[in-house]
């Protein structure tokens, strides 16, 4: 399995599907913005920012996955799912134990360079409360779901991590993977 991560972690493939999937991720974020209508806080529009940095993982890596750059795009992915979940855990205690004491800010603070709440606030713009909860699923909130996602994106970002280690699989007498 480890050569065959390594194979993959060297074509465009693999990695146009990590960027698939975060776009659908913020797809679906958007979706529920502004078609459900649901008020992303301070804490989701940072969520939001590290699945982006996993969709520029994803972009990165494709450009040439057989060179060194797969390396940066393979750390960038780290950095987006450690960072994704630990967000997403503290958004989770925030709704989970709710205190008048821990909240969030009202507004996302980027910095000066890059103020993405000004560029697009459709996006970046946070106007909920981030103790309030406003959509559930299979007795999970959006913060576990969010859990679980950047928990799944770590795990295979740790397997592709060591399947550098192995040597790729080569490639039997008919061609196939």
């Amino acid at each position: 399995m480890l050569r065959f991560l390594n194979q993959c972690s060297r074509g465009r493939g693999a990695w146009l599907l990590l960027a698939l999937t975060a776009f659908a991720l913020e797809m679906v974020a958007l979706w529920f913005q502004h078609v459900m209508m649901l008020k992303p806080c301070v804490l989701c529009i940072y969520e939001r920012c590290a699945l982006f940095g996993v969709m520029g993982a994803g972009l990165v890596g494709a450009i040439a996955p057989k060179t060194p750059l797969r390396f940066v795009a393979i750390l960038i992915w780290l950095y987006s799912a450690v960072k994704g979940l630990m967000l997403s855990y503290e958004h989770t205690m925030v709704q989970l134990h709710p205190s008048p004491f821990a909240t969030c800010d009202f507004a996302a603070r980027f910095p000066t360079w890059l103020p993405l709440d000004k560029w697009l606030p459709q996006v970046f713009v946070a106007s909920g409360d981030c103790a309030e909860r406003q959509w559930s699923f299979l007795s999970l909130e959006m913060p576990q779901w969010l859990m679980v996602i950047f928990a799944a994106y770590l795990l295979v970002a740790a397997l592709v991590v060591i399947a550098q280690f192995f040597k790729p699989k080569k490639r039997d007498l008919f061609g196939r993977f």
